[in-house]
């Protein structure tokens, strides 16, 4: 299917269901973009946030809700693993839909959330190809929506999207990553965590590209981002600060060390 804008392309992405057709409509409309087959010009209007396009399970429930597994039986092992494509799925409707809502941004903008769409699917396709290896597949266990509803708090505003989905939410994956590798590693599942250092790798730079857009339009607007990011975390995440920082991975990720220790507490 062909479309002449990006508009367009992210919409039809975001609205698919299966999850074969929204990687595969993905990848397909990443490289029109790249070949400079799709415009910014023209387009409907962005509709208001409400639902992505996604299967009808796995079944959404509270993260509360979600039972405590050990790692040490295979259900345990798999719903680890589910967990992480679960977040890769999101991602991909997340940027598509940084890409669909806000117009009137820099080329660079959508150049950026286009790529990170593509290797967020690229992400995903990993994770469900181990997930199967394992015996299960998509679906096969509850997860949450926790993604999606910031990204529905934010849609208003992308200063406020940058902010707090890849700067706090992915970026909560650059700290927790190595310690589920870790663990993985003492099972004994080296070929998840070989596809988690590529994921780890390619999740800096998603973070790095929301810090670097939360500055621009901080500086568009004359906000000083600092005091910007400390007030909108402090409103939205009610000053809850996460538990240990990867501190490299983040400072190469875009984040000052006066923001870090404001995380932690100690700033």
């Amino acid at each position: 299917m062909t479309h002449s804008n990006l508009f367009a392309a992210a919409e039809v992405c975001l609205a698919a269901c299966a999850p074969d057709e929204k990687v595969a409509q993905t990848r397909a409309m990443a490289e029109q973009w790249r070949a400079g087959e799709l415009s910014l010009q023209g387009g409907t209007p962005p509709a208001p946030i409400g639902e992505p396009g996604r299967p009808e399970r796995p079944r959404l429930v509270l993260p509360r809700q979600l039972p405590r597994r050990s790692l040490h039986t295979a259900e345990g092992h798999a719903a680890l693993i589910h967990a992480i494509a679960h977040i890769e799925f999101n991602a991909i409707n997340l940027a598509w839909d940084a890409v669909y809502r806000f117009r009137d941004l820099p080329r660079g903008f959508y150049d950026d959330w286009v790529r990170v769409a593509d290797e967020e699917a690229y992400h995903f396709g990993l994770m469900r190809d181990h997930l199967r290896v394992l015996g299960f597949d998509y679906g096969d266990f509850d997860a949450h929506n926790g993604l999606w509803e910031m990204a529905q708090k934010t849609a208003f505003d992308p200063l406020v999207r940058m902010a707090l989905v890849p700067r706090v939410l992915e970026a909560r994956g650059l700290d927790v990553t190595p310690g589920i590798m870790r663990k993985l590693d003492a099972h004994g599942d080296h070929a998840a965590v070989a596809l988690l250092e590529i994921i780890l790798r390619d999740e800096v730079g998603h973070v790095e590209i929301g810090s670097r857009w939360f500055h621009y339009l901080c500086a568009q607007r004359g906000f000083e981002s600092k005091e910007t990011f400390r007030q909108l975390f402090d409103q939205y995440m009610k000053g809850h600060s996460p538990g240990p920082l990867h501190r490299s991975a983040r400072l190469a990720a875009g984040f000052s060390d006066d923001e870090l220790d404001y995380l932690q507490g100690v700033g």
